[in-house]
């Protein structure tokens, strides 16, 4: 909790233990490098053992113990052997993504499954074990990565969008159920980032171009740019923050503008 005593250090992160889920990914990796840089303990967890091992690689260039973990989230059983594995934790940072673009018409119903099944069941599962967890230990933060899909959307991507606007309710209403409990939940909502994730779209100039447009600032996110506002979230710097989207989206959501990806 930030109190007078302590305004000098409200991003330190000394002495916390954070897990990190999907931190092979783009974003996963500088945010696991920020947290330990900041002096958490890390640990590094990836259904891809190589990407995990790199994610921990770059943590551990700073002070603080870092390990990395194989293991894919896939049900309520998996999520109790992360707990166990990892041990008393004060926060967890959540990653889950991945896309299926296609119109509503054209969307099978196996495309939307892959859909919730790579972006909001394995969250449900995370949600419910470290929110019971952290609520026995007397408190923490969730930090659990959105997007403004989850508030604006364009043809093509109500699948993922469902999934990423069902995201923001299942994190508002734990916020309000382990709010007495001392423990926070927030998410991060990113726009565009340079991400192997988004290399398609990227290397589209039209559709690449379009996207750097329709931001503020008339370029895509570095994944180094979502370091701050999970460090903050994780931080004590926002003990009096639970239940918000934390929007790092370049100004896209305030700005009025439409692009027709071809799909």
């Amino acid at each position: 909790m930030a109190t007078e005593a302590n305004l000098s250090r409200l991003f330190d992160l000394s002495g916390k233990r954070v897990v990190v889920v999907g931190a092979g990914g783009g974003i996963g990796v500088p945010v696991c490098e920020g947290l330990a840089a900041h002096g958490a303990e890390v640990l590094c967890v990836d259904a891809d053992g190589d990407a995990a091992g790199r994610a921990a690689a770059a943590a551990g260039r700073h002070a603080g113990r870092v390990r990395a973990l194989r293991l894919r989230v896939e049900s309520p059983a998996d999520v109790d052997g992360l707990l166990a594995e990892a041990g008393p934790v004060d926060s967890v940072v959540s990653l889950f993504g991945m896309n299926v673009r296609r119109r509503i018409g054209d969307l099978s119903e196996e495309d939307f499954a892959r859909v919730l099944a790579g972006n909001l069941t394995p969250s449900l599962f995370l949600m419910q074990g470290f929110g019971k967890a952290l609520a026995e230990n007397g408190g923490g933060s969730m930090v659990l990565f959105s997007s403004i899909r989850a508030l604006t959307t364009e043809p093509g991507q109500g699948a993922y969008g469902a999934a990423k606007a069902g995201l923001l309710m299942l994190v508002k209403t734990l916020a309000a159920e382990l709010g007495p409990a001392a423990v926070r939940v927030n998410a991060v909502a990113p726009s565009i980032v340079a991400t192997e994730f988004t290399e398609p779209i990227r290397n589209d100039p039209v559709w690449g171009d379009a996207y750097a447009r329709h931001t503020a600032l008339n370029r895509w996110a570095s994944p180094a740019e979502m370091v701050g506002a999970t460090v903050f979230l994780v931080s004590d710097a926002s003990s009096f923050v639970t239940g918000s989207h934390l929007l790092v989206d370049g100004g896209w959501t305030a700005i009025d503008g439409r692009f027709d990806p071809p799909i």
